[in-house]
């Protein structure tokens, strides 16, 4: 039964240390302390198989702590493993000094822990054996009734025997760097027989450089009498493979407590050494495109700073982020999105040099570490050539799709001194590209700060008053030009803002469309214009339609079907009262989903507009497949349809294109005498605009219905 001793002033990483080496192997006793000194104290009774331990501890210091243990009888060849979260070559020697065997790095990886742990267990067993099998040789001798001589040779060809069978190599050396002995294990991986090797240097089993290395450590032990720290060495067996070794060596002392050669035993970890090497590179790469991930980027960040503090030399950081690869997932799937990203990154890489870095960061985003910049010039040099790769377009299945990118750019030392300030501030930079439409590289300036400042407290604010009910709807009226009559009113929301008063959507929605906020506000729309709506109907005044504009944000998640039902049946309004508008970009999504939902919708009896036609992805294939009523003409074509030839034929073709598909079509933006008039003669249906009121609180609203028809259309 193995006892592991765990020495940590933390409780938690006790209990996580505490299971995972009770994982190690079967019957394992784990006992933990938080105070190296009461560990110290039990310790001084029993004698642990192996002891773990923190490194900075309040009380003392795990190199001390090691230092102290060593000195305690019977600990001299237990090991004993420091955990630490310095890097400095200082704090290891330190400890090592003291008596460590092995370090672990925290965060520990628990894979690490346990193959550690375990490779360190097997060792110390084989140490126990042989020292056992040294004891009952000892015991053969003091009571064996034949001679010294043979009792010593028979039970000396015995432990040999033992000693042969471990799948350790074990070997003895003398002052002088003589063979004394070697086992089987040892003689079979350097393929030299063993008759030849007792009483040849040392050299003859190693090599000579790896034979004076191990004579060095020889003399060392001879002249200490104590055994030296366990140490990782690189080996080359017979094949030529090169192999690692845990090496351990340990004093031979006669009767008269005199060294007299020096036991050499290495335990195989080449395993467990790829095991580590595997588990690093995991660690520090990116699962899909094997390019250095977020961690490994930071790493190489933190060596080009300290570089650059001894020799002033700049860097760029260039955080790169697809723009639209929204739509890739959408049309192609996750399984294409995932390979259009390894072909980007595959082109990426072809775009930066040896002593660059190309990470990836998650998602569509990348970063690459651009060392070496001579000024602000080398770094936009080299943001649009990356620009110009991203937009070279990937091939899938016979067809090509091109997509653009967003760079944002922060230089050290100007844009930060630490690698987490230039990640943020480039992130920031990025967004800022990302404002400017994609395709587009921007570098980080002081203000952008002040910026984020700003849009986390209109995140806040905007939070806030939708909690307050600080939101109001405004209705602009739609009139039917055949009869004059007001037959709908589109809801626009506004915002009773405090300190500001009462602000229009420009102000906030691009906000809430970024930080999701514009899901629970259009809900809000939604339930507010239904439940007016509704009340209009109980006032007994002409039938009209309320128009309801979705956020693509909304649209995206699948459930709007489902949230028009609740709300229908909340407010009781009539299905064929309420007119959802929606936007192109939300209807050339996954197309065959939006089919679905807006056929759901116009099943329940629901109108539905596509808004703003003509300036979006217009197409006569959605528009054709879509069940949709209404086609709506963005406000501007309207506005110089007057003195416009160009805008009056797209505003004639998109006419013709709705009645051509029995569509209502809606003009926007209608302000003056003449647009009216040349709407009219286009054979235009409903009009929208200034002409007829600007959005107006329902009050108002409601006073325009009692005096229709609109007596606008008679001038």
């Amino acid at each position: 039964m193995s006892l592991i001793v765990i020495v940590d002033d933390r409780v938690t990483n006790r209990n996580i240390f505490a299971k995972l080496a009770a994982s190690i192997e079967e019957d394992v006793t784990v006992r933990t302390f938080g105070d190296p000194q009461e560990a110290l104290v039990w310790l001084a009774e029993q004698t642990p198989d192996l002891v773990i331990t923190d490194y900075k501890m309040p009380q003392m210091d795990g190199a001390e702590f090691i230092r102290r243990f060593r000195l305690l009888p019977s600990s001299v060849d237990v090991p004993v493993v420091v955990i630490t979260v310095y890097e400095e070559r200082s704090f290891r020697l330190r400890a090592l000094e003291s008596g460590a065997t092995d370090f672990l790095h925290s965060p520990v990886d628990h894979h690490e822990f346990v193959t550690r742990a375990r490779n360190l267990l097997k060792l110390h067993k084989h140490q126990l054996l042989l020292a056992s099998r040294a004891n009952t040789l000892e015991r053969e001798l003091e009571h064996s009734e034949r001679s010294r001589e043979r009792a010593l040779r028979d039970s000396s060809e015995r432990l040999a025997q033992v000693i042969d069978t471990l799948p350790v190599m074990i070997s003895a050396a003398g002052y002088e760097g003589e063979v004394l002995f070697v086992n089987a294990f040892q003689t079979a991986f350097a393929g030299i027989d063993p008759a030849t090797l007792i009483g040849e240097p040392v050299a003859s089993l190693y090599g000579n450089e790896q034979g004076a290395r191990s004579h060095a450590l020889d003399r060392m032990v001879f002249e200490t009498g104590k055994p030296l720290p366990s140490y990782e060495e690189d080996l080359v067996d017979r094949a030529g493979a090169k192999r690692v070794f845990l090496t351990t060596k340990s004093p031979l002392k006669d009767a008269g407590n005199v060294v007299t050669g020096v036991l050499t035993s290495s335990l195989d970890i080449t395993a467990r050494k790829r095991t580590e090497a595997h588990l690093r590179h995991l660690a520090h790469h990116d699962p899909l495109t094997d390019l250095p991930n977020r961690t490994l980027l930071r790493e190489r960040m933190r060596r080009l700073i300290a570089r650059a503090r001894r020799g002033d030399q700049l860097f760029a950081l260039h955080l790169l982020d697809l723009d639209g690869f929204k739509a890739v997932n959408d049309l192609l799937g996750h399984s294409a999105g995932d390979r259009f990203i390894k072909a980007v990154g595959d082109r990426l890489r072809g775009a930066i040099r040896e002593e660059d870095t190309l990470a990836r960061l998650g998602g569509d985003e990348f970063a690459i570490l651009q060392a070496q910049v001579a000024g602000p010039e080398d770094a936009a040099e080299f943001a649009q050539r990356v620009l110009a790769v991203v937009a070279e377009g990937t091939g899938f299945d016979e067809s090509t799709i091109r997509t653009t990118a967003s760079i944002g750019i922060a230089i050290h030392p100007a844009d930060g001194i630490d690698a987490e300030d230039l990640l943020k501030n480039a992130d920031l930079a990025m967004y800022r590209a990302k404002a400017e439409k994609g395709n587009h590289y921007c570098f980080y300036a002081a203000d952008m700060q002040a910026r984020a400042k700003n849009e986390a407290l209109l995140d806040g604010e905007l939070r806030i008053g939708l909690e307050q009910q600080q939101f109001v709807l405004y209705y602009q009226p739609q009139v039917d030009l055949a009869s004059g009559s007001i037959v709908g009113a589109e809801a626009l929301l506004r915002w009773n803002r405090p300190g500001a008063g009462l602000v229009g959507p420009g102000v906030f929605l691009p906000r809430a469309e970024e930080n999701g906020i514009i899901v629970p506000l259009n809900e809000w729309v939604l339930r507010e214009a239904c439940r007016e709506a509704k009340s209009w109907q109980r006032m007994g005044l002409p039938p009209v339609r309320v128009g309801v504009n979705l956020s693509p944000v909304q649209f995206r998640k699948r459930t709007v079907p489902l949230l028009v039902a609740q709300v229908l049946a909340e407010t009781g309004l009539d299905p064929r009262r309420l007119d959802l508008e929606l936007t192109e970009s939300i209807v050339v999504g996954d197309l065959d989903a939006v089919a679905i939902d807006l056929q759901q919708l116009l099943d329940m009896g629901v109108h539905v507009s596509i808004d703003d036609f003509g300036t979006g992805y217009s197409s006569l294939s959605y528009v054709k497949r879509f069940p949709v009523d209404r086609l709506k003409i963005d406000q501007s074509f309207v506005r110089n349809l007057s003195s416009d030839p160009n805008d009056a034929a797209i505003v004639r073709a998109i006419i013709t294109l709705g009645h051509s598909l029995d569509l209502d079509v809606v003009a926007e933006g209608v302000e003056t005498a003449e647009q009216l008039a040349r709407l009219r003669a286009e054979g235009c249906d409903e009009v929208q605009g200034y002409y007829f009121g600007k959005p107006m609180p329902a009050a108002e609203f409601i006073e325009l219905l009692r005096r229709e028809p609109v007596l606008a259309l008679s001038a």
